[in-house]
């Protein structure tokens, strides 16, 4: 329902409805085998860093959230570009970056995404897969995304830009400039905030002021602006689907608020005394696969059994994936310059 005449708050898809929407029977699978693919790969990392003591410093999981990345990336191109964050691991894996070469950067090997010069918060820039960017510092993505999106503008391209950032990025200068240029230039990027709730230890709810964040941007900058349920992965993708027209066909922006939760820690060492034990279980039970798998059971769109066999086989993908990194080599430290230097080798 309207919020306001420029902020719209969309509901999920029945199951009714999913002819109507394009969501075949394997298009949903396929948003299964992502949700599912995102997180067994974020539970293999927090083992890997807590159980097992084989990657050290920081990972910030996206446990929780994954419908988000799911939602918004089924929806998109190849081509179409995705800029992501520190919390990168699902962008990367929905965009379709191999989850072996993820995880070969988490273990800093040359077979990494980065070569292992990135680490966690940059296994985003995947260029074959339209990876165009990814950092650790707070917005620093955003002004970039308005100028990728201008660069399509100019070439006179089909392709768009999806910017994906936390609530906490809101409240930087960088956000409120580059959304300003963006409804000024015209440009087709997408702005997805992933509204967790917490900008580290600081709750959204005490940082946004009295409107929401979907109603600061509306009211500010006068873009089409979308509400989606975080933990919903078809209100995510109906919500993308009114954006994505919005920048491929009229080439503009557009701008989708997902609320959902961050079940884990900021990082994988956080010990999470700023939230309550109700707050955490009250999302848990709004886990978003559990619901789409329930969605998708009670349509009679899966059974039990193909669920089953698609978690074994993704089961396998991770497993598979670790041995690949923990058996990839070390990048030559002589061949650190070609990736470090303007005018070196490729990358």
């Amino acid at each position: 329902m309207p919020i306001n005449d420029r902020v719209t708050e969309l509901e999920g898809i029945e199951p009714a409805e999913f002819q109507k929407f394009g969501l075949s029977k394997k298009k949903l699978l396929q948003m299964l085998e992502t949700l599912v693919r995102i997180r067994r790969f974020e539970e293999k990392v927090e083992e890997l860093h807590i159980v097992r003591g084989l990657l050290i410093g920081a990972a910030h999981l996206y446990l929780g959230e994954e419908a988000i990345a799911t939602g918004v990336i089924s929806d998109l191109k190849t081509e179409d570009a995705i800029l992501s964050t520190h919390r990168g691991h699902g962008h990367a894996i929905a965009k379709g970056i191999p989850t072996d070469l993820i995880m070969a950067e988490l273990f800093g090997k040359a077979t990494g995404v980065c070569k292992g010069l990135g680490g966690s918060m940059h296994v985003g820039i995947y260029m074959k897969k339209g990876g165009l960017y990814a950092s650790a510092i707070v917005g620093s993505q955003i002004p970039i995304a308005v100028g990728a999106g201008l660069a399509l503008k100019y070439k006179k391209q089909d392709n768009i830009v999806v910017c994906f950032f936390g609530d906490g990025a809101v409240n930087t200068g960088a956000f409120h400039e580059a959304l300003n240029m963006a409804s000024v230039l015209k440009v087709p990027v997408i702005f997805v905030c992933e509204n967790n709730q917490y900008a580290i230890s600081m709750k959204a709810s005490k940082s946004v002021g009295a409107r929401s964040i979907a109603e600061r941007v509306a009211f500010a900058y006068d873009l089409p602006t979308f509400v989606a349920d975080g933990n919903d992965v078809l209100a995510v993708y109906k919500a993308t689907l009114k954006a994505v027209e919005n920048a491929r066909e009229k080439k503009e922006p557009a701008f989708i608020e997902c609320r959902t939760y961050r079940v884990k820690g900021h990082s994988v060492h956080d010990m999470l005394k700023y939230r309550s034990p109700d707050e955490v279980e009250a999302w848990k039970k709004r886990d978003p696969i559990v619901m789409f798998r329930s969605k998708l059971l009670s349509a009679g769109i899966t059974t039990e059994s193909e669920i089953e066999a698609i978690e074994k086989e993704i089961d396998g993908e991770i497993e598979r994936a670790v041995d690949f990194a923990m058996k990839s080599p070390i990048l030559p430290f002589e061949e650190l310059e070609k990736y470090v230097y303007a005018g070196g080798g490729k990358t």
